[in-house]
């Protein structure tokens, strides 16, 4: 009975903290929007549905910006995702997901569209109150190569349950790479989530708004 109770309370801790940061899978036959306003860099809507826990698919749509404004870079792409290890802690849970995916991109500086390669990662670790994750992603073609990289490390002053709100304060560190933007982004935000909501905002350094909402149904 003991050992029945103990795998339940570790299942049970493993939805929790599932909305920490945003995850490419959040549980099995759910759907998952995101949606991501960076600064005036970047903006990203993506959409996925997971059969699986472990896996996932769909699409996404994704603006890059030079920081000048007089470059844009629109990819629109269809991805799969893969839960390839994760690990149920006895007060935390670790995960590491890749994807990748092909789509069409265009550009004010080059003529018509052009083969979209989309490959990256995530690895995160959570607690109720503390996680640090990274994510790459790498958007490239034979016209253009862009990689975002980003760091982020939370923490909530107080541990929540999945149906009641959640409050997080991050420290966001993005550097990009290409010939649109390269350089880094340092950003404070904070993350309201209950249930399968999720809302953040913030700034950078500069006073650009950042914000991102995920919803999972």
């Amino acid at each position: 009975m003991k050992l029945i109770s103990r795998w339940t309370a570790l299942a049970l801790f493993g939805l929790l903290p599932v909305m920490a940061m945003a995850k490419p899978i959040a549980f099995a036959k759910g759907t998952t929007l995101m949606a991501e306003y960076g600064a005036g860099t970047m903006n990203e809507v993506q959409v996925f549905y997971a059969p699986k826990y472990w896996w996932s698919a769909g699409g996404g749509w994704l603006e890059l910006a030079s920081e000048d404004g007089n470059k844009l870079r629109h990819i629109a792409y269809a991805r799969g995702n893969l839960l390839a290890k994760r690990w149920n802690l006895p007060a935390a849970q670790a995960n590491v997901f890749v994807w990748g995916g092909l789509g069409r991109a265009t550009g004010n500086d080059f003529d018509g569209s052009t083969l979209a390669r989309n490959v990256g990662f995530q690895t995160d670790y959570e607690t109720r109150r503390v996680y640090a994750a990274f994510r790459s992603d790498l958007q490239e073609s034979d016209r253009f190569s862009h990689r975002i990289d980003t760091l982020q490390l939370g923490w909530a002053p107080y541990a929540h349950d999945y149906d009641t709100l959640a409050t997080w304060f991050v420290v966001q560190g993005r550097r990009y790479t290409g010939d649109l933007f390269d350089g880094t982004e340092i950003t404070l935000l904070v993350r309201f989530f209950k249930g399968g909501t999720w809302i953040e905002i913030g700034a950078t350094r500069d006073g650009k708004v950042q914000a991102m909402a995920m919803f999972n149904f």
